[in-house]
């Protein structure tokens, strides 16, 4: 079995709604050549469409819900066969239930694939309720407001974070501390990975 540290490939990447997955995943996909998937941009591109899943995909959202197991299964399983993810691929935001990690292992297991390292962003909730309320203000998200941040934090809490104990216990859970300058928290990430 890979150790989370020796140039693993599949990877994912956890952490609270606001801890920079998507900033780190951005670089992270840069740095090591395999694309960056969020189910994130996937969904909310959805939402800005004007096809016959964008209106309830989009009250989803902005009750600060996440969008059922098997419609984000099928969008996932779609990306990861494109031809760009054959020698891997970073996917952030997903899984973020149980049945979500049954059914990528699932997936990646026809191809006899596995998932090589998870990491997870550990940041103070605080800072990260700061970190949406000013990207409200800055990209004007409307699911970044406090009443929705308080849902997505809770859903996080009681759906997501037990993943961690999942993956630590398959020896593949890497934790990085999430807080201070982008470019500290990249140089943490690629640090615990060997990169």
């Amino acid at each position: 079995m890979n150790s989370p540290t020796s140039q693993a490939t599949r990877l994912l990447i956890m952490g609270p709604p606001g801890s920079g997955k998507g900033t780190q995943a951005s670089l992270l996909s840069e740095h090591i050549g395999i694309p960056a998937i969020s189910t994130g941009e996937i969904f909310r591109a959805i939402e800005a469409s004007n096809s016959p899943e964008s209106a309830p995909v989009r009250a989803i959202m902005q009750s600060g819900g996440y969008i059922g197991d098997e419609v984000t299964a099928g969008l996932v399983a779609d990306r990861l066969s494109q031809d760009d993810c054959r020698f891997g691929f970073l996917l952030d935001g997903y899984p973020r239930t149980l049945p979500q990690v049954e059914t990528l292992d699932a997936l990646l297991g026809r191809s006899g694939q596995t998932v090589d390292a998870v990491i997870s962003l550990v940041i103070d909730v605080d800072d990260v309720n700061g970190r949406l309320l000013k990207r409200a203000d800055i990209d004007g998200r409307a699911d970044d407001n406090q009443e929705t941040i308080n849902v997505r934090q809770r859903v996080y809490a009681e759906q997501t974070a037990p993943l961690l104990d999942l993956y630590r216990a398959r020896g593949l859970l890497v934790e990085v501390d999430g807080g201070g300058p982008v470019q500290d928290v990249a140089a943490r990430i690629l640090t615990a990975l060997g990169r």
